[in-house]
């Protein structure tokens, strides 16, 4: 497969000491991959190679073209060399099981998306407005048998999932996302260039593990929590998405009509609720533990 890393030669200045070296630098390698349907070119997304089956079903999640595993035939590489006759790895060809068809709002799209590209990879506005598969009742509708989500839990999250960053932590410029169990288990983790691709990648293992719609899960992100990202979360079934960044005033109106627990600002020393605070136990007795617990880790 490709490599996700690549070591580059740099000048490093120090303005303090006002010293220059030059030395090795590892970087996050961004390649493009290109999506087939079917044998047909569908799009092209720059990201980081690995999970790149994960990358191509979770895509498809995304675009509201397939929502089941069995609906997922096969995925394959297609043949493709290099300038020195080396395996790129990167292409695949998706195939969907008889009877499976793409949207009419796929067949529109843009053929190349950026690594940083969401909405703008779509021909319009009203292109994105996708009809989910998969409704998430709002806890107002349906209150959890089990209880609300502890605070400590939501707080603990952006620390597992920074802890579990193995290419961030070689390269300093990839995004990740985290999958969690309620129970604050870590269930999927995926790193890229993109932020939107590491969800795909998430929503993509999901879905070739058979496990969508995602309920009871929480989806933590590195970066902001754009409209896109809720969009995703929607369409994989997952009622909280949580992001150490801001939202968008997109992501939080679209959050809660969708009925995603939307927060922003996730730390280990609180967050915001944007959207559906009733799935977090706000209670004085849960805010006194939530205290306690941080106190003690300081």
């Amino acid at each position: 497969m490709g490599r996700v890393t690549q070591r580059h030669r740099i000048t490093r200045y120090r303005t303090a000491e006002a010293t220059i070296r030059q030395r090795e630098d590892v970087l996050a390698v961004e390649e493009p991959l290109e999506l087939r349907v079917n044998g047909t070119a569908f799009t092209v997304t720059m990201r980081t190679p690995g999970e790149d089956f994960d990358l191509a079903a979770g895509f498809l999640v995304s675009e509201g073209a397939i929502w089941a595993k069995e609906q997922l035939a096969a995925l394959r590489y297609c043949a493709g060399v290099d300038e020195n006759g080396r395996q790129t790895f990167n292409v695949i060809d998706a195939e969907l099981s008889p009877g499976v068809v793409l949207p009419d709002t796929t067949m529109e799209r843009h053929v190349y998306t950026s690594s940083a590209c969401g909405i703008c990879g779509s021909a319009s506005i009203d292109a994105v407005s996708k009809s989910a598969h998969f409704r998430i009742a709002s806890p107002e509708e349906a209150p959890d048998p089990a209880g609300a989500l502890l605070p400590e839990l939501i707080s603990s999250l952006p620390g597992k999932l920074r802890a579990s960053q193995q290419v961030f932590d070689r390269t300093g410029g990839v995004h990740a996302a985290g999958l969690f169990s309620y129970s604050g288990e870590l269930l999927c983790l995926r790193e890229d260039v993109g932020r939107h691709n590491a969800v795909d990648k998430v929503t993509g293992w999901a879905l070739r593990e058979d496990r969508l719609p995602l309920d009871r899960t929480i989806l933590q992100v590195s970066g902001r929590a754009s409209f896109e990202l809720v969009q995703k979360a929607q369409l994989a079934g997952i009622p909280v998405l949580a992001a150490v960044s801001a939202p968008s005033s997109l992501a939080a109106d679209l959050a809660r009509t969708s009925g995603i627990t939307l927060i922003g600002f996730s730390r280990d020393t609180g967050f915001n609720i944007y959207a559906h605070p009733d799935r977090i136990d706000l209670s004085p007795g849960a805010r006194d533990r939530t205290a306690t617990v941080q106190s003690a880790g300081t």
